[in-house]
């Protein structure tokens, strides 16, 4: 892993852009992808996001939709936009989430909370 990117020095650095919290909620159907660790998510978590862990994301990338956008969440935003351009470099639309899951709870949007997320 190069410089905190688990992709390496060969990665082609694209900015995707962001998105606020409501206005993904706001999209029907909209594919949530969650880069946090498993333990962050027993805290709170957006029902129905498909979970990746950004240190999996490459091993794991053919579990990405690439028929459609997706929006890539994690607490505050820093991973997601890491995760946003490594999807955009292997040619899937991702719109990072601003904010993070931090800004979707503070927007007064949907997420489960606690033991049971």
């Amino acid at each position: 892993m190069a410089f905190g990117y688990p992709w390496g020095m060969g990665y082609r650095r694209r900015m995707p852009h962001d998105a606020a919290p409501a206005e993904v909620h706001a999209i029907a159907d909209a594919h949530i992808l969650d880069v946090r660790e498993s333990h962050e998510l027993e805290q709170a978590r957006v029902e129905g996001a498909q979970h990746i862990p950004l240190g999996s994301l490459v091993e794991r990338l053919a579990e990405v939709p690439r028929d459609r956008t997706v929006y890539v969440i994690c607490h505050v935003g820093g991973r997601s936009a890491q995760a946003a351009q490594f999807l955009e470099s292997n040619g899937i639309d991702a719109v990072n989430v601003s904010g993070g899951i931090v800004a979707w709870y503070r927007a007064g949007l949907p997420v489960t909370l606690g033991q049971d997320a």
